[in-house]
C-alpha cells in the first residue's frame, strides 16, 4: 500500500470512528494519526533487520503522543485508538483488521519469557480504557473487552469479558459493527453476585425470625400449662 493511500485509510478510519473530529485537517493533530504513522514506518525498518533505527522511530511516536508500539508487533488494517494516553502494545503483539483500543490498554507480557510472549487480537475487537491484556493468548474475533478488564486466558470470539481477573459474561452475541461499539452498557458480575447474596442473605433473615416467633410461642404455651402442640413439617427440618 502506497504512502498516500496509506494517510487517506488512517484520516477515514479516525473521522468514521471519532465524532469529536469535525474536518480531516484535524486528523494531523490526532496522536493515533501521528502514532501510526511513526509505527508504519519504524514497523517496516524492524522488519529489515535495522533494530536500532526502527526502535529511534518508535521512541520519537511515543514522545509526542504517549502511546508506546514496538515495531515488532505486527498491527492489522482499520486499526483504532481513540485518545491512546498510556497504550502500550509489545513486540510479539499481533493485531486483526479493524480493532479499537481505548486510553490506557495494555497488550502486554507476564515475564521475561522468549519467544511469541504477547497476545493476539482477532478481527473486530473493542478493548475499553484502562484494560490489560498479559500473556500470549488469543482474544477472539468479535469480543468486548470491559474497562478497567484483566485478561489473564484467552478468550472465545463473540464474546464480552469484564473484571479482574477477567471473566467470559457474555457468548455468542451479535457483531459488532465499528458504528455501535458501546464500552460502557456492559454486565456487571460483581453487583449481580452482591445482589444475588442480599436476596439470599433476606430470605434466611426472614426464615429466622419465623422460627423465632414460632418458638415464642411454643415457650409461652408451655410456661402456661397449655402445652402447644406443633407438627413438625419437612420445611422446618
Amino acid at each position: 500500500m502506497g504512502f498516500i493511500k496509506r494517510v487517506r485509510d488512517e484520516i477515514r478510519i479516525i473521522r468514521e470512528r471519532d465524532p469529536a473530529i469535525h474536518s480531516s485537517m484535524e486528523v494531523f493533530l490526532y496522536p493515533s494519526f501521528k502514532v501510526m504513522l511513526h509505527y508504519r514506518i519504524a514497523h517496516k525498518l524492524y522488519k529489515s533487520g535495522h533494530y536500532f533505527l526502527a526502535r529511534w522511530i518508535s521512541q520519537r511516536g511515543v514522545r509526542k503522543t504517549g502511546i508506546e508500539i514496538h515495531p515488532g508487533a505486527e498491527i492489522g488494517e482499520g486499526f483504532f485508538i481513540d485518545h491512546g494516553n498510556g497504550v502500550i502494545i509489545g513486540e510479539t503483539t499481533m493485531i486483526g483488521n479493524n480493532v479499537t483500543l481505548y486510553q490506557g490498554v495494555t497488550l502486554g507480557g507476564t515475564g521475561k519469557e522468549h519467544g511469541k510472549r504477547h497476545p493476539t487480537i482477532e478481527d473486530n475487537v473493542m478493548i475499553s480504557a484502562g484494560a490489560k491484556i498479559l500473556g500470549s493468548f488469543t482474544i477472539g474475533a468479535n469480543s468486548k473487552i470491559g474497562a478497567g478488564s484483566v485478561v489473564l486466558k484467552a478468550v472465545p470470539p463473540n464474546s464480552t469479558v469484564v473484571g479482574v481477573p477477567g471473566r467470559v459474561v457474555k457468548r455468542n452475541n451479535t457483531s459488532y459493527p465499528r458504528e455501535e461499539m458501546n464500552h460502557t452498557d456492559l454486565p456487571d458480575p460483581v453487583r449481580e453476585d452482591i445482589q444475588n447474596l442480599q436476596e439470599s442473605n433476606s430470605v434466611l433473615t426472614n426464615r429466622l425470625l419465623e422460627l423465632e416467633k414460632q418458638m415464642r410461642l411454643l415457650q409461652k404455651g408451655t410456661a402456661g400449662g397449655k402445652p402447644v402442640e406443633r407438627r413438625c413439617d419437612d420445611e422446618d427440618l
